[in-house]
């Protein structure tokens, strides 16, 4: 059974399939979505998703027409200016023109450096979204954002360009370790903390089976995240305003990953701890109710347990300062009001986000079964 999405943006519009099976048909599918135009695939992907999945993949075409593969190594050091430079060379070398359709066969760092390399190819050629784990299905395929990093900080380079389209195939979840699993079920907790009391509650609900992958609930809350964030993208494209509140947790997560070095925790528990440290922000502020506070950050470390780390406190607010969110040196930072709501203020203190990083670490230290207000 599939579930399409529809996302209506202003200058896009196209449709994320959530289902089974959808990479035995990937052929026919592309050329439903690319309606009859001519276009040559190449296909994006890292070594060890191409030897879990090639076979499946190359099945679902005619022999002439395969996609030309290209590798990347998966990892957010390698999401990188050079990655770029160095695909745009192969694709090149494979005389890719702009009948090109590339291809974003894997997580978010291979979706995307793809989107990014699609938006500056040739002045623009298209792009299709086949996100491998829960994470890029959930979030980061959905939407056209895309970027690399640099020294300073996390997707500092990037464009607006949205894909073609997103096919969210459910049977390449079941590969993926647990950690995998759940760092994308956090951003599935972010979606209902910031829009949705009903994924919430879902989520509170359904826990054991998600974590353990059981397909009918995953495809449940992959499919109600999506469309969560298609409904803010519809409302706000380029990030002007309400598009930040997807950027919940990610102010200090982001902190947190430039302090470990982008090795000692994965993209979601890095969000996880963020988002903990909103919390403890918001509840110093009167923003939200000690019962709200209480739910959403046990629920966080329900879906745990979340990897322990060293930073000083002084550090990840130091590393905030190039925090993308950041308008006319005033730091943007995402605060909730109740599950399901959320505001975006600007006057967030340096003593404030210390004091927060410094209870969120303490949090870290204790036995992280329960939190109480």
């Amino acid at each position: 059974m599939h579930k399409t999405i529809r996302l209506n943006a202003a200058s896009a519009q196209y449709d994320i399939t959530v289902g089974q099976n959808l990479l035995a048909t990937l052929h026919p599918r592309l050329q439903k979505i690319m309606r009859g135009k001519p276009y040559r695939p190449f296909l994006i992907t890292s070594p060890n998703i191409w030897a879990l999945w090639s076979e499946k993949v190359r099945a679902s075409f005619p022999e002439a027409q395969s996609p030309t593969v290209l590798f990347h190594p998966a990892g957010e050091k390698h999401k990188r200016l050079s990655a770029v430079e160095s695909l745009a060379e192969q694709l090149a070398q494979h005389g890719a023109d702009r009948d090109a359709l590339l291809l974003a066969f894997g997580g978010g760092v291979i979706g995307d450096i793809t989107g990014f390399l699609a938006a500056i190819y040739m002045r623009g050629v298209p792009y299709i979204q086949i996100p491998t784990t829960l994470l890029a299905q959930v979030d980061s395929s959905v939407g056209g954002k895309t970027g690399v990093n640099l020294a300073a900080g996390k997707n500092l380079i990037g464009s607006f360009h949205h894909p073609r389209a997103v096919l969210a195939d459910t049977d390449l979840l079941a590969t993926l370790p647990k950690t995998e699993l759940v760092s994308g079920l956090h951003e599935s907790i972010k979606a209902g903390i910031i829009r949705s009391p009903k994924l919430f509650a879902y989520l509170e609900k359904h826990q054991d089976a998600a974590k353990t992958g059981d397909p009918v609930v995953l495809a449940h809350i992959i499919a109600a995240s999506i469309q969560i964030k298609a409904d803010v993208v519809h409302e706000d494209e380029k990030e002007s305003n309400l598009r930040m509140i997807l950027n919940f947790g990610h102010t200090l997560g982001h902190a947190i990953e430039a302090a470990t070095g982008y090795k000692k925790l994965l993209h979601g528990e890095a969000v996880a701890w963020g988002s903990i440290a909103a919390l403890h922000l918001a509840l110093s502020r009167n923003s939200i109710t000690a019962e709200d506070f209480a739910r959403m950050a046990n629920l966080i470390l329900a879906y745990g347990p979340l990897p322990r780390f060293n930073a000083k406190p002084e550090t990840l607010v130091a590393l905030t300062a190039a925090d993308k969110k950041t308008r006319s040196g005033k730091r943007a930072f995402i605060l909730p009001t109740a599950i399901g709501q959320v505001e975006v203020v600007y006057d967030v203190t340096d003593q404030e986000l210390l004091d927060a990083a410094r209870t969120m670490l303490a949090t870290m230290k204790q036995s992280l079964n329960e939190i109480r207000p």
